[in-house]
């Protein structure tokens, strides 16, 4: 077993959609992490059964002894302003940035807009003193988006992982189930 001081305590796990990064952050935190304080970023769509369906399945898999935080607004940076016991999990930086542009009513304006929004999150994971892990997903190996908004939001979240990535002791890519050590 890795002494406490190999275990690095800032984590990115990167994947593609229904990669598994989700299931594999979890078992990270679980292991040994209990309580775990989860922040889900999400923002909820009255309506829309398939994401109210995704929701579900995460809760199921999550320990009851979790403490869930539903973070769906810009606050995300001040909630790392202090480290919970033993461990956080954010899930994840794709839905948060969405919830970012549409605050900021961003869809069509340029690249950069929300930069100062990824610069406070990327600051407050590089200052987080606990064991973070954070789920992110990878936008930069699939088409290019037909649409302006959609090229928009590749950009931003390619320029936001790469910041996040540079901030973290590890960065663990999960290819179909299967987790592939970056850093």
């Amino acid at each position: 077993m890795p002494s406490p001081a190999a275990v690095p305590h800032r984590t990115l796990v990167i994947g593609g959609a229904r990669s598994g990064k989700s299931a594999h952050a979890e078992r990270i935190v679980a292991d040994g992490s209990d309580p775990v304080r989860y922040i889900a970023t999400a923002r909820r769509h009255p309506g829309d059964d398939d994401f109210e369906r995704r929701i579900a399945a995460h809760r199921e898999r999550r320990p009851p002894t979790w403490a869930v935080v539903e973070s769906a607004d810009t606050a995300l940076p001040d909630l790392l302003a202090a480290p919970a016991a033993p461990a956080t999990l954010i899930d994840d930086l794709g839905t948060w940035l969405t919830v970012v542009i549409d605050d900021a009513d961003a869809w069509d304006e340029p690249r950069g807009t929300i930069a100062a929004h990824a610069e406070r999150l990327t600051s407050a994971v590089a200052r987080y003193a606990g064991r973070l892990v954070i789920v992110t997903p990878e936008v930069g190996q699939g088409v290019v988006p037909a649409t302006s908004s959609g090229r928009l939001f590749r950009d931003e979240l390619g320029d936001l992982n790469q910041r996040i990535a540079a901030a973290c002791d590890e960065v663990v890519l999960v290819v179909a189930g299967l987790p592939l050590p970056l850093k």
